[in-house]
């Protein structure tokens, strides 16, 4: 007998599909209306069982009201794009190709290309650069590290190991993302070997600061090999100097890494493009396309100035993966010989549809609202006299706290992450938390095309309202 898991009934599956697509565009459709966040403990998930014969269809419907909350416009925390209900399109085309993309010949290769093409002209990067489709700038991160490691110590440092030659340091700001510090444990430097600099009164890294701890550990022997920029830190949204920054690490001859996780869409605005003055300097660049960009989760790349770097660093092909020359085993060279994951899905299709459907000026455009909802925020809350606005760059990240007379700054720090729980809780927003200057502060963050003023205005009156019943 032979066993397949393709429906006995196809007509019977054809309708189950289409009953679920018709329940997911329904909450697709409603995504504005409802709470922003459930607490998941009322989802009954149903047992796995051995003989299995059940249709999941009831469980994955009663799934829908509990995602994270990042669909409805007034998700604030942390910076999560909303996504675009014609990414559900995309995915399904990539289901139903079920393209293992970390090689071969085949039409999702050449998909990824399109796309990395594409990423290197908006960057201002060269042709014979490279790049890839990952699951975000974490993985990003890793692998413009590891080829800026790699190229550092000619090559060498993957067959030695690290125990060879001098201890190799990074530099960042003391804002950078905490997957730098990751990255630097896998790729077996120490979380000690990356420097975190002082921040200037806007949150950017010290010129000076750079250039003296350059100094410093060349004078101590150590090897200094890469300079990480961040553009947009997470807590306030600061961009470095990207032009003076990258300049320094050109002068010392040191590979400049640019984390542009989220603010990577300002290169779309006609507006706000001059905030990333110098990116192009980068010879590497790790950015998201599922924050600003609104592409459905996940989504992230990598860019390499240089694709002989890249190739360099990741390409060593065994036997059963040969250049075939012709036929699929074809068509040199594959993302595997520019990261490390063999299986991959087809993740670059929900990009290049979302840059097709809607286009990079209106992507663009998006961008420029939510800034201007966050600069209408900040003067809303400075109007509040409750409300102290905390930090506001001139980005699309908010920082504030409500205050109230006879509380000392430990008591205020209680009082406002009660306050961001019970509005969670509430169902009312969801913004989160960070440290502005020692206050805890509310932080909200505008990544999302479906948030309107309104929205805003009813944030401010909730924060009001819970704050005076919370003093």
């Amino acid at each position: 007998m032979t066993h397949t898991l393709d429906p006995d009934d196809w007509q019977a599956f054809r309708a189950r599909a289409r009953d679920m697509l018709e329940t997911v565009l329904d909450e697709m459709e409603s995504y504005r209306e409802g709470p922003v966040w459930r607490h998941p403990d009322d989802l009954e998930l149903p047992q796995i069982s051995g003989k299995g014969g059940s249709t999941p269809d009831t469980a994955l419907k009663s799934l829908l009201p509990f995602g994270v909350g990042n669909s409805h416009p007034r998700f604030f925390g942390w910076v999560h794009g909303a996504g675009t209900p014609s990414g559900l399109l995309a995915d399904m085309v990539a289901s139903t190709l079920n393209a293992n993309c970390g090689g071969r010949n085949h039409a999702a290769i050449r998909v990824e290309r399109a796309v990395i093409d594409w990423c290197l002209e908006l960057f201002g990067l060269p042709e014979t650069g490279s790049g890839l489709i990952t699951t975000g700038t974490s993985m990003a991160t890793l692998i413009g590290l590891k080829t800026a490691r790699d190229v550092a110590t000619a090559f060498t440092i993957g067959a030695d190991g690290v125990r060879s030659g001098p201890e190799l340091i990074g530099y960042a700001s003391q804002g950078v993302h905490a997957c730098f510090e990751r990255a630097f444990d896998m790729l077996g430097l120490g979380k000690a070997s990356l420097r975190k600099l002082p921040q200037d009164e806007m949150g950017r890294i010290r010129a000076d600061a750079l250039k003296a701890a350059i100094a410093e550990d060349r004078e101590a022997g150590r090897q200094p090999f890469v300079v990480c920029a961040t553009a947009g830190t997470v807590n306030r949204g600061a961009i470095d100097d990207l032009r003076a920054v990258g300049e320094i690490a050109k002068r010392e001859g040191l590979w400049y890494h640019i984390d542009a996780a989220f603010a990577a869409a300002l290169q779309l605005s006609d507006r706000h493009r001059g905030k990333l003055n110098g990116i192009e300097l980068a010879d590497s660049i790790g950015f998201d396309f599922h924050k600003w960009m609104q592409v459905n989760y996940d989504a992230g790349c990598v860019l390499i100035r240089d694709r002989e770097h890249q190739l360099r660093a990741f390409s060593d092909r065994p036997d059963y993966l040969a250049d075939a020359g012709r036929g699929i085993g074809s068509d040199l060279p594959w993302p595997v010989d520019l990261g490390p994951e063999l299986s991959r899905g087809f993740r670059a299709l929900k990009v290049w549809t979302q840059l097709i459907e809607h286009g990079p000026e209106k992507l663009g455009q998006v961008v420029d609202e939510n800034i201007e909802q966050a600069g209408y925020l900040a003067s809303k809350i400075e109007t509040e006299p409750e409300l102290d606005l905390l930090s506001y760059m001139g980005l699309n990240i908010c920082c504030f706290r409500y205050v109230a007379e006879g509380l000392d700054e430990a008591a205020l720090d209680t009082l406002n992450q009660e306050l961001v729980i019970r509005l969670q809780e509430d169902g009312i927003a969801a913004p989160s938390t960070t440290r502005i200057n020692g206050h805890l502060a509310i932080r909200v963050n505008i990544t999302n095309h479906r948030t309107q003023l309104s929205d805003l205005d009813l944030l401010i009156d909730a924060v009001i309202e819970i704050g005076k019943k919370l003093s």
